[in-house]
């Protein structure tokens, strides 16, 4: 995931990798889950591109945070998720029983539609993140959330980044629509807009939903990987699609999202995305902020 606000920085010292969590989370005062964060952050900041993804040798308790998260979601995506999501994650068949190597998720998701995965020891800047869609390459974390809560992170794990992105990845539309994520970014210059476009992904790739069978299901990576929202979500205030909106909002990533936005159809909500994604720059952002201010 890109930077964001609130998350846990990684620090760069004399003594290494330093990842600084808030007070507030729940490995905050557990020194191992600590110092175990810390060597996966350094792990993956010795990745080189073109060279094999190092390593991370998961311990027990890992593998079975892992195991505990795809056992629960499970039957949520069978009965929240939209049609497109659940047939990719029938093709992609993410290992449920220990914890994937971000090399064995690219082997199963680059023959389905080229994305392929690359470790970031922290979360990547904006353009780099998006940009890399461009080339269909995502990064990902390679750390677990605290063993404590199993079901709950405040920040993008490996189960976000995979459960999550990976099973959306696997779908012919969605990868797409990411790779226009991509170019978009290439054709953008101003902060701003950047911004922007990321709050409008927020609302679609991460925590967007599309009537099916008369209600809405998720199709946001955020929404599927987590078992809270996924319980909660059609309760939410939901919206028809509106990029001026949603580009103009903020959000509170410490709370159940209260507002959505939906498409009327899946096939809708790939040509508003496609449409969207694919013309936005410089002119379009201030385009659209300048309706919103003189609606």
């Amino acid at each position: 995931m890109a930077t964001a606000s609130g998350y846990s920085p990684v620090i760069e010292s004399a003594d290494g990798l330093r990842v600084e969590l808030d007070d507030d989370h729940p490995g905050f005062a557990d020194p191992r889950y600590r110092q175990r964060r810390d060597e996966i952050a350094a792990i993956s900041a010795s990745h080189v591109p073109g060279r094999p993804i190092p390593t991370v040798d998961y311990n027990d308790t890992e593998h079975e945070v892992w195991r505990i998260v795809s056992r629960e979601l499970a039957p949520k995506h069978a009965r929240y998720a939209c049609r497109a999501f659940n047939n990719a994650r029938e093709e992609l068949q993410l290992p449920t029983d220990h914890a994937p190597q971000l090399d064995e998720v690219s082997e199963r998701l680059t023959p389905l539609t080229g994305f392929a995965y690359q470790p970031v020891a922290g979360l990547a800047p904006l353009r780099d993140f998006y940009g890399a869609f461009a080339e269909r390459r995502f990064f990902s974390t390679q750390y677990l959330r605290h063993h404590s809560v199993p079901l709950y992170t405040p920040e993008p794990d490996i189960i976000h980044e995979v459960i999550g992105h990976a099973n959306q990845l696997a779908d012919h539309d969605f990868a797409s629509i990411c790779a226009e994520v991509g170019k978009a970014v290439a054709r953008t210059e101003a902060p701003e807009a950047l911004a922007f476009m990321s709050r409008v992904f927020w609302f679609t790739l991460e925590f967007g939903v599309v009537m099916e069978d008369g209600e809405p299901k998720a199709y946001g990576a955020g929404l599927l990987s987590s078992y809270g929202e996924m319980d909660v979500f059609q309760r939410a205030e939901i919206r028809p699609l509106d990029f001026a909106e949603m580009g103009s909002t903020e959000y509170d990533i410490t709370h159940y999202q209260p507002i959505l936005y939906s498409s009327s159809s899946f096939e809708q909500l790939v040509e508003d995305l496609t449409r969207f994604y694919g013309t936005f720059d410089d002119s379009v952002h201030e385009r659209l902020v300048a309706a919103r201010t003189s609606a």
